[in-house]
């Protein structure tokens, strides 16, 4: 497995936020002198300057392991080192750093989808280098901006991405972070210009949207960073990074972030091949003028279908089953007429339920199905619906997700 190139990067767009509360307030029960390494190494990271940071970070780290601000920045700062390292084993070694340093601060108590993306997004032997372009001239012109940029070289930085563009006109990457630079630099207006670039080079990945939203969060633009984190989500909703920027935006503006709850029963294919589901007591317990729990039971029936016949008639083109969003649809559609039949008064049909009842009348059960997604088959069918219903699947998370306090 390679290490992701937007892995390996530490951009202001991820924790602006966080450096700048954290600068301000140090871990108690440090002696000064840690305290006066926390700051210098603070005030580095904000100037983006990762490899002058690295040496005041590793001594804080090692005095004070339970800070996970002090761990994230370390983390940080390594994987800016690897892009400096002499040779690729080096560099290697420095991303295995990184990455036991962002482990270091899950375990101090920093939960957050972004570490947890760092982690998966760098193997446990720090990976191979990253390849930029398939243009030589390119990548090298690649590897030289990001070393400049991981040393605070902002205007060399863009030197050298303009040089890669030259060479490769549609690197998305050379685009992107130009614009990080500018942000860097302060020029918003010139961010946004690459970012939005970046986003038209390639809308199916979700970067460009979440980095795009970081200059309107510096200027309290929350609704229009609103849109630009809903988009990244949405985009890329398996990747916990592209989260990441939605749960940032929340807690800057005090909003509850969560799907209706449905309880959906666990279904599996056992050993003897057979499907098994696990229905729970309290789905079963209907009062005489509401028994609409009991439609849960048609669900694994429907999937079974799906498994022995559909899936092969729908997919042809796949020889192994997989769950699939058109067998989910068919299922909990199932369950919903199920229900209205056994429900006398349909004032009463379980309010879960009736929540999948209004989704579908929306036309944005499909788009809860693939959000909500833990299954892998059927996430796989979210590229096609996302370039097909982009706007179902927006529509759900402002509708549905996003629960803004007045």
């Amino acid at each position: 497995m390679k290490t992701s190139s937007l892995v390996r990067r530490f951009r202001l767009s991820c924790v602006a936020m966080l450096i700048a509360a954290a600068i301000t307030f140090p871990i108690h029960g440090q002696t000064e002198d840690i305290k006066e390494l926390r700051a210098r190494a603070a005030a580095l990271v904000a100037q983006t300057n990762y490899i002058d940071a690295r040496a005041p970070l590793e001594k804080v780290a090692a005095a004070t392991p339970n800070d996970a601000q002090v761990q994230l920045w370390l983390g940080f700062a390594l994987l800016a080192t690897a892009h400096v390292a002499l040779t690729p084993e080096e560099g290697r070694a420095y991303r295995a750093r990184a990455r036991k340093a962002f482990v270091a601060a899950k375990a101090a108590g920093d939960n957050s989808q972004l570490v947890q993306g760092l982690i998966e997004g760098i193997p446990a032997d720090g990976g191979a280098d990253p390849q930029y372009a398939t243009n030589p001239k390119a990548n090298a012109a690649m590897e030289s901006a990001e070393r400049a940029f991981s040393m605070g070289k902002m205007d060399e930085a863009l030197s050298y991405y303009a040089e890669t563009l030259r060479y490769d006109p549609t690197n998305y990457l050379a685009t992107l972070y130009s614009g990080d630079a500018y942000m860097s630099l302060g020029d918003l207006n010139k961010a946004e210009e690459y970012y939005q670039k970046a986003i038209a080079l390639n809308p199916y990945r979700e970067t460009g949207y979440r980095y795009s939203a970081t200059p309107l969060m510096k200027q309290k633009k929350y609704a229009e960073a609103r849109s630009r984190y809903v988009e990244a989500w949405i985009t890329e909703p398996y990747n916990r990074l592209a989260l990441s920027g939605l749960i940032q935006w929340a807690k800057a503006v005090g909003a509850d972030l969560g799907h209706p709850r449905i309880d959906i029963p666990k279904v599996t294919v056992g050993a003897d091949g057979k499907m098994h589901s696990e229905i729970s007591l309290n789905l079963m317990l209907g009062g005489k003028d509401n028994n609409s729990q009991l439609a849960w039971i048609s669900y694994p029936a429907e999937l079974e279908k799906w498994r022995n016949e559909k899936f092969a008639k729908e997919y042809p083109g796949e020889t192994v089953y997989r769950r699939s969003l058109k067998g989910e649809l068919d299922a909990l559609r199932g369950v919903i007429q199920s229900a209205k039949g056994l429900a006398k008064d349909k004032k009463k049909m379980d309010p879960q339920i009736a929540i999948l009842e209004r989704l579908d009348s929306e036309g944005l059960l499909e788009a809860y199905i693939l959000l909500t997604a833990s299954d892998a088959g059927i996430a796989k069918d979210h590229p096609k619906y996302l370039r097909e219903h982009r706007d179902k699947l927006r529509d759900y998370v402002n509708k549905y997700v996003i629960r803004e306090k007045n």
